[in-house]
């Protein structure tokens, strides 16, 4: 199970925690809040994170080939549970402190887990930087938005 299947089952995770993350997508709250200069078009995220959780499945996967379940998987599993986390905080909940609070964890999470991974598989740290810039982006858009509209 260390080669295409358990690939496949890493996949399945990521992309999981994408449709999870889904279930609150922006709505008519989002549409009326006030957005800093450099927020993206909505069309934007869907394809960067499409991108982000295959590299992010790749990476976990390649570190389980290596070590099997270990203390990194487990590093992993925990940020894809802050990740999924953020859309229900941001667009499910409408509570941008909240957001803003479990990005800042999982920028943290993902900076160790790159750190980790790197050790074990230069190729899986670097598969992850991407991720880390993405997220860095994402909390600094979350605070502006946050900032820009105290009354949200």
């Amino acid at each position: 199970m260390r080669r295409l299947p358990s690939l496949l089952v890493f996949l399945i995770l990521t992309l999981a925690a994408g449709w999870a993350a889904s279930l609150s997508l922006p709505d008519a709250w989002y549409a009326g809040l006030q957005k800093p200069a450099f927020n993206p078009p909505n069309w934007v995220f869907p394809p960067v994170w499409s991108v982000l959780y295959v590299l992010m499945a790749f990476s976990a996967w390649r570190v389980w080939k290596r070590d099997g379940l270990s203390a990194a998987i487990v590093l992993w599993v925990v940020q894809l549970v802050f990740n999924a986390a953020w859309m229900w905080l941001f667009f499910g909940l409408h509570r941008p402190e909240m957001a803003l609070a479990d990005i800042v964890i999982l920028l943290v999470l993902i900076v160790m887990l790159t750190g980790v991974f790197w050790r074990r598989d230069r190729l899986a740290g670097v598969m992850l930087m991407p991720y880390v810039i993405w997220v860095a982006y994402a909390a600094l858009l979350n605070y502006a938005l946050w900032q820009l509209n105290p009354a949200a």
